[in-house]
């Protein structure tokens, strides 16, 4: 008699994730268990279910069977199965014999750490420098506030698993190059709980969480940079099993500034003088993220020449010292002018002709000379 497709076994589609291929395993598991079904064939359906799962939960076994269907349990194509003797598992041979633990065989009622959880946080350029608190919600999932996590409706709906007797495991026999084997597994019903839900909570649908807006306040710390993280210890989702819950992870994007731009610990600002400013010097103001501050811009300053003013960059997020302000000046040239601003310029330019033929003059007698 030809065996049944897995998949059409377990009710799945070939595309089927590990975790929806787990469920419909448990469903139908419990569904035929012999100690508990009453249904016709229940201990044949129940070992052909657990067959079907047996290969479809095992990565390499699946892929052998997606290529080459049933031929592959025999050893027909590749290794088979069985790594190329049938019926065997290597696996569990050393497992056995060498004392590695059997897949399957950790306790799935053990208390385990609820997931991590990240979110991304925008700031203002002056927000990065100095910091602040805010107040952000964010979606978790947190233990059910009407069965208080256990998944049931009441207390009375909460059984003994029928297969595992509570214990959370059951022991599989295994065929082995040494004779039959037996290694402790999770039992397929209650999924290593220990415990069967007969009517499940309606909130939560037996998962024992549910999904809500928690409110969290967040401290920005003074010096955060874009891509820079803080971590917020049991702020993410609820632990299993009496488990510790999972952490926040707040990832930073710092906004660009008009004004600022920051190259590591230092802030750079480009500020634009006048020809007379650039040629006789003066002090200017200067903006900076603490405040205004007065420069001495030195006579004969050229055009991109660079100052720097100590102590007002950014902080560091780490060490908290502050890093310096590069000012670039730009000398600007005029495009309107009044009468008397012409006038000057003129007066200027023929200064400048003078004192450059009179120059001229002289380079052309010393070259002669030579």
């Amino acid at each position: 008699m030809d065996k049944r497709d897995y998949y059409e076994v377990l009710g799945v589609n070939k595309s089927a994730s590990e975790d929806e291929i787990k469920k419909a395993y448990r469903l139908l598991a419990k569904k035929y268990h012999p100690d508990v079904s009453k249904e016709k064939d229940a201990e044949a359906k129940f070992k052909e279910v657990q067959e079907a799962y047996d290969v479809l939960s095992d990565q390499t076994k699946r892929a052998q069977y997606d290529q080459f269907g049933h031929q592959a349990a025999n050893g027909g194509f590749g290794q088979g199965f069985g790594g190329g003797f049938e019926g065997f598992d290597f696996g569990d041979i050393f497992s056995a014999f060498f004392g590695g633990q059997p897949r399957g065989s950790q306790k799935a009622n053990r208390p385990r750490k609820g997931s991590d959880i990240q979110k991304r946080m925008a700031v203002t350029f002056e927000e990065s420098i100095f910091g602040k608190r805010e107040k952000i919600r964010v979606p978790i999932y947190e233990e059910c506030h009407v069965c208080h996590g256990s998944g049931a409706a009441s207390s009375k709906d909460i059984h003994t698993c029928s297969r595992c007797r509570g214990s959370g495991s059951v022991v599989m026999e295994t065929q082995t190059l040494f004779g039959r084997t037996q290694t402790r597994t999770t039992c397929p019903v209650c999924g290593g709980t220990g415990k069967e839900i007969r009517v499940k909570c309606n909130n939560c649908n037996g998962e024992g969480v549910e999904r809500i807006n928690k409110e969290v306040e967040i401290k920005v710390p003074e010096g955060i940079e874009t891509g820079q993280q803080i971590r917020l210890e049991g702020f993410g989702n609820k632990g299993a099993m009496g488990g510790s819950s999972g952490d926040l992870y707040i990832v930073f994007e710092v906004k660009p500034s008009d004004t600022f731009v920051r190259e590591g610990d230092d802030i750079i600002i480009n500020i634009p003088i006048t020809f007379a400013q650039a040629a006789l010097g003066a002090e200017i103001e200067v903006p900076t993220v603490y405040g205004k501050v007065l420069l001495k811009i030195p006579q004969g300053t050229q055009n991109d020449a660079k100052f720097r003013i100590k102590g007002k960059g950014a902080p560091n997020v780490r060490t908290k010292m502050k890093g310096d302000q590069h000012v670039i000046v730009t000398v600007v040239t005029p495009t309107k002018l009044t009468n008397e601003q012409r006038r000057l310029f003129e007066q200027l330019l023929k200064v400048e002709d003078a004192s450059q033929s009179k120059s001229m003059w002289n380079r052309f007698k010393d070259n002669f000379k030579k």
